[in-house]
């Protein structure tokens, strides 16, 4: 069997490279944290004219018809160069469920805009005390042809700056995923400062009223169906990322310890310091591996719950393994806050905390191994 990238599958990948690396270096990303946005419009500007946006979205909105394993070629970039641009937030959480579930109305609403760099999307998935986002807590109550939202999300990455965010939510016939204006009254958004220092918010809904035609998919049983579709592509987003920032770190510390020099010799020749760096080897292969059997068979529609469970997990503990022993690597400039190596620990560390960390997500998937279950995604 062949695993290679196809001609257009490698164009897109050293395209998204390319773009990301020329705009992405360390001191522009610093500042643009700091910034009140924290968001790069002149490179989101540049991804959308080289329609890397629009990857995986359909032809009709401007968009290139991809897959999910070819979006998650930009995602792997992206990681690479810590690029502080919302592509998980906007195509993942927001454009792909809008793609698949939205009417006609909404698709010609959203989706033109994104594929042009115009509009953000985001989706509000996460409460506090909530392990399933497919069982909210947040409520709907229907209010003629409408409804009135009520509760708080939290880690709503990008809300401030997006068009719409998707907030599912309870309803009586089960739940709903609405399209919600986040500067619509009775939205009150609450900046969180996260390890990575992108923006994310705390979304606070207090009768917060959308119409029916602000309703993805219908509602009902169809609004879990849907949270649970677009955590699947969510997880193997951030297994990509996370591919992309281990594997650059990692790449550093090669660069770096190939230089220093210790006693007169270069320490990548010392025996401690190549073991861990072949450690670091090993699980940046196994995270790549399980990351496009995942993305590959969630591209293809076949079942891909207990591969997805596999690349999250490897995508946490390789992670946190392999950013943990580059900085150590680095010795005591590694610690240093501002230099390089230390941004690639704080993306890593976010992404396995917003993945739910390497213990827990070995629990569930022994519990999906020894239960038969986890054949769908």
């Amino acid at each position: 069997m062949d695993f290679s990238f196809s001609e257009e599958q490698q164009a897109i990948q050293e395209l998204a490279g390319q773009i990301l690396g020329n705009r992405s270096d360390p001191e522009t990303a610093k500042k643009i944290l700091a910034s009140d946005e924290g968001i790069d419009r002149a490179l989101w500007a540049e991804l959308a004219q080289a329609n890397l946006l629009g990857i995986a979205l359909p032809e009709e909105y401007g968009g290139s018809a991809f897959s999910e394993l070819d979006l998650c070629l930009l995602f792997e970039q992206q990681g690479r160069h810590l690029a502080p641009v919302p592509l998980y937030a906007t195509l993942v959480l927001g454009a792909l469920p809008v793609a698949r579930f939205g009417s006609d109305k909404q698709r010609k609403d959203l989706l033109p805009g994104v594929v042009s760099g115009e509009g953000f999307l985001s989706a509000a998935l996460f409460e506090v005390g909530i392990s399933d986002p497919s069982l909210p807590r947040c409520t709907a109550k229907r209010d003629g042809a409408g409804f009135v939202l009520e509760g708080e999300k939290h880690c709503v990455p990008a809300a401030h700056v997006a068009r719409r965010v998707l907030v599912p939510a309870r309803c009586d016939d089960g739940v709903g995923v609405f399209l919600v204006d986040p500067q619509a009254d009775g939205v009150t958004l609450e900046r969180q400062d996260p390890t990575s220092h992108e923006p994310i918010f705390a979304m606070r809904l207090s009768d917060v009223r959308v119409g029916a035609e602000d309703v993805l998919g219908g509602g009902g049983a169809q609004g879990a169906e849907i949270v649970r579709w677009a955590l699947a592509r969510a997880l193997v987003a951030l297994s990509a990322i996370q591919l992309g920032v281990a594997e650059e770190a990692l790449r550093r510390t090669a660069e770096y310890t190939s230089s220093r020099k210790q006693f007169g010799k270069q320490i990548a020749s010392f025996q401690a310091v190549s073991l861990r760096a072949a450690d670091g080897y090993i699980s940046v292969e196994a995270m790549r591996s399980t990351l496009w059997q995942a993305a590959w068979r969630l591209s293809e529609g076949l079942p891909a719950a207990r591969e997805i469970a596999v690349a999250k997990w490897w995508a946490c503990r390789g992670g946190h393994d392999v950013v943990h022993s580059t900085q150590h690597l680095h010795g005591g400039i590694g610690a240093d806050v501002d230099y390089p190596i230390h941004r690639y620990f704080l993306w890593s560390t976010q992404l396995e905390n917003s993945l739910g960390g390497a213990t827990q997500q070995l629990a569930r998937l022994g519990s999906l191994l020894a239960s038969g279950e986890g054949q769908s995604a």
